[in-house]
């Protein structure tokens, strides 16, 4: 029976129809264009995995184009992350290109349209501009140098390109109809006065192209087939034709934008300036704090290429705005984690545990499997001696018939191990427990095969062997972002939705002595507590594991509801 047929989504469904009714399959050319103000989300993932996937579904030429044309908020350090989560993800652009790079053909085409009587300058101030273009039930009103002659705005806007105007004096705007339906048609600006240092060209330029001018003509010089944004941009799409028509010529390939939805996350906001004020108010520790939706905070938290793919083929592209649960974010990782990560031990809370029936000076190794998920995952030995740490929550003095771990008078497995009976207690002058006496079944040791090792306890504990027990630091992360849609409520700031509890940085872990030569991005799964990666700070002497995320998956048992 031969494999169901995948449906197309939207977007595959245009490419089709253009295919079908005579396009080229060689004029197909797809392109990723972020802005470098900042570092890549969640959200980008789903643009990024959406144009360089219908590259490589149509063996097609993918560009990495840097809309850069805004130097009071781009650097250096964002174009070299963006190309870092790019490339992580699994993904190859065809060319690395900048809106910089056209700097001065979109300002030979701007004196073409100011030369047409298309563009003039004008020299009143923004909010007057705004104004002027009136409200979506009235009409705009006229600039008064709309009718300036030709040489005089040429004069004046090579005045702005070289430097002798101050900012905000004027601007280029094109000339197109005030009294248009959609707002971005009445006079939209081309060019600002910037007298910052960019990038890349230095102080070559005083004159930066809007996005509107730029974009679609970046798009025609690189002969982009599809020019895909997301659905803000949408009204844009007339306007980004008109620009076109001014240059375009029929012998080359048009540029056709079409929009799809953002990603929206719950508990997350996804936001560029939002995420920077987070960054520089030192709500977080910077872009790649695990608890930040950028690409680099994921990547550091364990989160792998494939997952964030697959989250992105799951959540699909839309053409209405929608919001994603998180819990499938975190589904993804998991469910790769579960076939991947190796099983270890780590007591996060301990507390001493000494087996009183256990010889003094003894010490074995125990067979433990490191992923049973995983056929080729094989075993490890792990170290085990008369004292060993359990977690402090594993064990109670009374409980009811409910809590199948450790308490007096009762037995639990250890896991890989043997079973133990907990016989007293001793306590510090507070009242802490600071040692469980416990005795132990000699032959019941795990696997081996005697009738006692088959024991049936209805409780499992994971331990660690003092002696070779490893200290650790463990970063706990819950999400950070206490409300489901934290930038949705208006006269509130979004971060007063701050969870103040996002992070807890545990200090007192221990972890099993095969974790001594786990290297940073090492994922592995601490048994009974969830998932963790080693974090980029760890040294050999210093171990930090982050908490990717939890055993439980929350994504899997809601759509088992519906």
């Amino acid at each position: 029976m031969s494999e169901e047929k995948k449906s197309l989504n939207f977007i595959e469904q245009i490419i089709e129809d253009d295919l079908n009714n005579g396009m080229p399959k060689e004029n197909l050319r797809f392109r990723f264009p972020p802005e470098p103000n900042g570092y890549l989300h969640i959200g980008h993932a789903a643009s990024i995995c959406l144009n360089f996937g219908l590259g490589l579904k149509y063996n097609a030429p993918v560009n990495l184009r840097f809309d850069d044309t805004n130097p009071a908020k781009e650097e250096q350090e964002y174009v070299d992350a963006i190309k870092k989560d790019i490339e992580w993800l699994g993904f190859e652009w065809d060319k690395e290109l900048y809106s910089s790079d056209y700097f001065q053909q979109l300002y030979d085409w701007a004196l073409d349209m100011i030369k047409a009587g298309k563009a003039y300058v004008d020299e009143q101030n923004s909010s007057d501009i705004a104004e002027q273009k009136g409200t979506p039930t009235t009409v705009g009103k006229n600039s008064p140098y709309r009718d300036r002659p030709i040489e005089e705005n040429l004069a004046l806007f090579e005045k702005m390109k070289s430097g002798e105007l101050e900012e905000g004096s004027c601007v280029l705007r094109a000339k197109i109809d005030m009294s248009a339906t959609n707002m971005y048609m009445r006079d939209p600006v081309m060019y600002r006065i910037l007298n910052k240092s960019h990038h890349r060209t230095g102080n070559t330029w005083h004159i930066y192209p809007m996005y509107d001018w730029a974009h679609g003509e970046s798009d025609y010089v690189e002969q982009i087939s599809h020019s895909l944004c997301t659905l803000e941009f949408k009204h844009h799409r007339e306007l980004y034709d008109w620009f076109l028509d001014q240059i375009y010529q029929p012998q080359l390939v048009r540029p056709k934008q079409r929009e799809f939805a953002r990603r929206n996350l719950s508990y997350t906001v996804m936001s560029k300036r939002k995420l920077l004020e987070l960054v520089e108010e030192k709500f977080v520790a910077g872009w790649d704090d695990p608890r930040m939706p950028t690409i680099s905070g994921l990547r550091r938290r364990g989160y792998t290429p494939s997952s964030i793919r697959k989250f992105s083929e799951t959540a699909g592209i839309s053409k209405r705005d929608n919001v994603t649960d998180i819990a499938l974010l975190e589904f993804h990782i998991k469910n790769e984690l579960n076939k991947s990560a190796p099983r270890v031990m780590a007591v996060l809370d301990p507390v001493k545990v000494i087996i009183t029936n256990y010889p003094e000076g003894k010490e074995e190794l125990l067979k433990a499997e490191n992923n049973p998920e995983d056929d080729q995952a094989g075993y490890r030995e792990v170290p085990f001696s008369r004292e060993i740490y359990i977690e402090r929550e594993d064990f109670r003095e009374q409980a009811n018939k409910k809590f199948f771990r450790l308490k007096l008078d009762k037995e639990v497995r250890l896991k890989n191990a043997y079973i133990i009976k907990a016989n007293s207690v001793v306590k510090n002058e507070e009242g802490h427990i600071t040692e469980i006496h416990c005795t132990y079944d000699e032959d019941s040791l795990s696997g081996s095969g005697t009738e006692a090792s088959k024991r049936k306890v209805k409780g499992t504990i994971h331990w660690v062997a003092s002696s070779h027990a490893v200290p650790a630091e463990v970063r706990l992360y819950d999400r950070l972002f206490l409300d489901e849609a934290p930038d949705s409520h208006k006269g509130k700031d979004f971060k007063e939705f701050i969870n103040p509890n996002s992070l807890h940085i545990n200090t007192k872990a221990l972890v099993e002595p095969s974790l001594k030569t786990a290297e940073i991005g090492d994922r592995f799964q601490f048994q009974r507590l969830g998932y963790f990666n080693v974090d980029n700070d760890s040294t050999q002497n210093h171990l930090i594991f982050n908490k990717t995320v939890g055993l439980r998956d929350s994504w899997a048992k809601q759509e088992h509801k519906k």
